[in-house]
């Protein structure tokens, strides 16, 4: 259930002694990006800044994250699950979440979602050399190429879509979301952006 500031009060913190677990979610990519904990008062100031905060166990304060580096986490929504006693907050990064300067505190590469893993690996294949992956080619071939191959593997999927084959059209699917991610980031862009254009849309923005 989506919480709003007017129904902090609806939260079973007397359950946790005052502190809910809340995990922060990149809003767009969907990965897992912190948790910490937060009291009312770090919810309350959660909403009226829009900027994640917390209450810091160690310094036993209300904690922006990012107040010294920066990083901040952008709020755009907060949720419950069914006991109302732990928190979901969908937030957008300012820079790396982690303090040791990673995009998440949780690092294993198993834990990202599929979409990210692969713009992460198509991202490091820039500027690799030619011979050293598909992917290090065709940016070395340039955007005409790539594009290329997005309009090669849109017309197989709709071609498979129309001939009634659904394993060919899961796989000419893959092809095309993967070519379409070379073509983003061969323009300095990402999934996350369209992702973000898409929110927009769905906002009526």
């Amino acid at each position: 259930m989506r919480i709003t500031a007017n129904q902090i009060d609806q939260l079973d913190f007397a359950k946790t002694d005052g502190m809910l677990p809340a995990i922060v979610q990149h809003a767009y990519s969907g990965e897992i990006l912190m948790q910490g904990f937060m009291n009312d008062e770090a919810l309350a100031q959660t909403f009226n800044s829009n900027n994640v905060t917390f209450f810091s166990r160690s310094k036993q304060r209300l904690w922006c994250k990012g107040e010294s580096s920066g990083h901040t986490l952008e709020l755009i929504s907060v949720h419950t699950d069914c006991d109302r006693d732990s928190l979901l907050v969908l937030a957008l990064p300012n820079g790396p979440t982690c303090h040791l300067g990673t995009r998440s505190c949780f690092t294993d590469d198993q834990a990202v979602p599929m979409l990210q893993k692969l713009n992460d690996i198509i991202e490091s294949r820039k500027g690799a050399p030619v011979d050293s992956s598909y992917t290090a080619s065709l940016f070395a071939q340039g955007i005409k190429r790539a594009a290329q191959k997005v309009g090669e593997e849109g017309v197989e999927v709709a071609l498979a879509a129309v001939a009634g084959d659904d394993n060919e059209l899961l796989n000419e699917s893959a092809d095309l979301l993967y070519h379409l991610l070379v073509v983003l980031a061969a323009r300095d862009c990402s999934l996350n952006d369209v992702l973000a254009v898409l929110a927009q849309r769905h906002n009526g923005g």
